[in-house]
Order: structure tokens, then sequence, then C-alpha cells
């Protein structure tokens, strides 16, 4: 069966594996240029991680330290942001396809999802992912809430690549994204509206 189309939008899923850029007019703080990637859109709600608010503490080692996990210092070590709000003290670890286990969840055919000590002791050890970011907490959204959000002219949507999710240039990701769309944020508007 076809995938219905609603006032332009597919059905809920279609967010699943891309960036989600907040529109300049953002009002919530904890979203104001943020890039988060969403890991799961569907009839029931939306998660996502943000993907450009690095945290200084605690670091991976210290992580790795609270949580027994060993070697420390690591043989390998990533990255930590804060992933979003929700479950702040939860840790996700967005990585390759490359590497899974069991309770990993494949966003798509490239990025997988996994919330267990597995992932970060095979780091430690200098294995795992070979691309891999630690984030704590995430953004959630209820059942139609990210789709009135986008109706809203809260945010927009890009294809994931390599790049804005891991690399470390926090500073520059939101405009990297959205020049991905051609769009300079000063040309923005902060109305929404229909054609």
């Amino acid at each position: 069966m076809a995938k219905r189309e609603t006032q332009g939008f597919k059905e809920p899923d279609w967010l699943t594996g891309q960036l989600l850029i907040a529109m300049p007019a953002m009002q919530d703080p904890r979203f104001a240029q943020s890039v988060i990637f969403i890991c799961a859109h569907t009839p029931e709600g939306a998660m996502g991680v943000m993907l450009n608010r690095p945290v200084k503490t605690p670091g991976f080692n210290a992580l790795l330290r609270q949580l027994g996990v060993e070697p420390v210092p690591p043989k390998r070590e990533i990255r930590v942001g804060s992933g979003g709000p929700v479950e702040d003290s939860r840790g996700f670890v967005l990585h390759s396809s490359d590497w899974v286990t069991e309770g990993s969840m494949a966003v798509d055919e490239d990025y997988v999802l996994t919330a267990n000590l597995e992932v970060l002791q095979a780091l430690a050890e200098g294995g795992g992912p070979s691309q891999a970011r630690l984030l704590l907490g995430y953004a959630g959204w209820d059942e139609g809430q990210l789709d009135e959000e986008i109706r809203q002219n809260s945010w927009l949507s890009v294809p994931a690549d390599e790049a804005l999710v891991y690399d470390t240039a926090y500073l520059t990701k939101w405009q990297r994204a959205l020049a991905k769309l051609r769009i300079d944020p000063g040309m923005l508007s902060h109305e929404a509206g229909r054609a």
C-alpha cells in the first residue's frame, strides 16, 4: 500500500534518520539553534538527540569511572554531549551501523542508537563502532506534537550526513545544517504561513 500524504506531509515516520533544524525564531531556549538527529518518528510520537550541545563535565573518562567500565583511561575516547532535556542522566550512543549489540536500535542503514554498557565497554577497549557520539538525555515529542511544531514553522529538516552527526565543530553545526538547504538564517521568516 502506498504511503498516504496529508497536507503535504508523508506518513509520520518521514523524519526518522533526518536532522531537525531549529528555526531562528525558536522560543524555547533549550532548543534555540539546535540540530537534532531524529531516531524515531512514529504515529505515537518522536525521539531524537541534539548534536550541537557539548558538555564539559562529565567527560568520557569520568562517565566510565562512574559506570565501572574499564579500562580508564580508555583506549579510545569519544565526545560527550547533551542529547536533550528528557532523562538527561541517561546515556545514548548514536553510532555507525558497522557495530551492533542486543538492544541496539537501527535507525536506518547508516545509523544505530544503543543505550547499554556494552557499547561503552567496546569503545573503552578500543573497538566498537567506527563512528560514535555519547549523548546524555534526549528530545521527545508526544503524538502529533512534532508535526504541529513543523506546521507552526519551528523546524526544518534535512538529510543527515556523517560530518553533521559526528564532527566536533559544534559552534557552526546549525549554520552548516541550514546551508545544506541553501538557506541564509537571516532570510528566514519568523511567521508560519500557507501558500
